[in-house]
């Protein structure tokens, strides 16, 4: 401000109107920047690959996926990594990191869907190069430990789809597949979701972010931690300690996440264990009490996550929330 007003002191009225134009542009390639991509929607006829980034499925029976994709028109690529068994792993770090690859960096894959959760994908995040993906963007779908893609394509401007995995087609419920489909195919994509008590009535737009509390949590303070300023954080966990649940949120608080946000859609938080003294919360009243202070709308028992009704949601997509004592809406624009 000191500039412009010294410059416009001097008389140098053209240099000020530039510098004026200058600072126009700057803003508007910043708000450029910060507009999401969306990669391409998917066809009949595309190419999906099958990977594992985490945990191995040497065991685990595709067949039904692999019907499923050709029933929708699309064609399937199995990633090497399928298969492979190092322990927990689906294979060395080194391993699934090349599959992965290879799939970002072929342009007939459209794209890529990560085959189970577990762990295992942090361990080869910074072993990728996006710069093939980059000039042909495409959709990286799953959830659970998945989640640290979904939040490292966040940090780079880029959708991603959290839904249900290949291992899980045959138990999961029909919502889980026709949601998948049509947020890989483009079509609009809309929840109306039963009234929960819990509930914090309100309306918030805003670019949906999160996915698993834990690994969320993990990614705090590396180069894949996701912005949640003005954003829609949706979390969902499994099988952790009530006073983890605690602790997590708490990080969530004291680094600043909860008090940029707009809303919060909480899905499923399951087998949540508890030790021989209660924690006294359950995951739910947990979230609930450590919101309190802050006036934004919550909406609990969101159909997403470690459940067996695990819907698609688009992250990076701007969202509208509504929730009220009738019904809860989740619209994606």
């Amino acid at each position: 401000m000191r500039t412009i007003q010294f410059l416009y002191i001097n008389g140098n009225a053209v240099f000020y109107k530039l510098l004026i134009l200058v600072f126009i542009f700057q803003s508007a390639n910043i708000q450029a920047q910060t507009t999401m991509i969306t990669p391409p929607y998917l066809q009949k006829g595309d190419t999906i690959a099958i990977v594992a980034t985490a945990r191995k499925n040497v065991d685990d029976n595709l067949k039904p996926t692999i019907d499923l994709l050709h029933s929708w028109g699309l064609e399937v690529v199995i990633g090497s990594t399928i298969g492979l068994d190092l322990n927990q792993l689906a294979g060395t770090d080194e391993q699934r990191a090349t599959d992965f690859q290879q799939q970002l960096d072929n342009p007939n894959i459209k794209a890529i869907w990560c085959a189970r959760g577990g762990y295992g994908t942090v361990r080869m995040i910074d072993l990728l190069d996006f710069t093939q993906f980059k000039q042909h963007p495409k959709w990286i779908v799953g959830f659970s430990d998945v989640t640290v893609l979904h939040n490292h394509l966040n940090t780079m401007g880029y959708k991603s789809i959290h839904g249900t995995m290949p291992i899980s087609v045959e138990k999961t419920a029909p919502e889980s597949i026709a949601t998948l489909k049509i947020a890989l195919f483009g079509e609009k994509l809309s929840y109306q979701i039963d009234p929960f008590p819990m509930n914090r009535y309100g309306k918030a737009t805003g670019e949906l972010v999160g996915g698993n509390l834990s690994i969320l949590y993990s990614l705090f303070g590396s180069k894949s931690a996701i912005d949640c300023t003005d954003k829609i954080l949706f979390i969902e966990d499994l099988d952790e300690y009530l006073y983890h649940i605690d602790r997590m949120m708490m990080n969530l608080k004291r680094n600043g996440c909860l008090e940029s946000i707009k809303g919060i859609i909480v899905g499923g938080m399951t087998k949540m264990k508890d030790n021989d003294i209660p924690w006294g919360k359950n995951a739910n009243e947990i979230v609930q009490d450590i919101t309190q202070k802050y006036n934004i709308p919550i909406l609990y028992n969101f159909p997403a996550g470690h459940v067996h009704d695990n819907r698609a949601l688009i992250m990076g997509n701007t969202v509208t929330m509504d929730v009220n004592e009738n019904c809860n809406t989740l619209i994606f624009e």
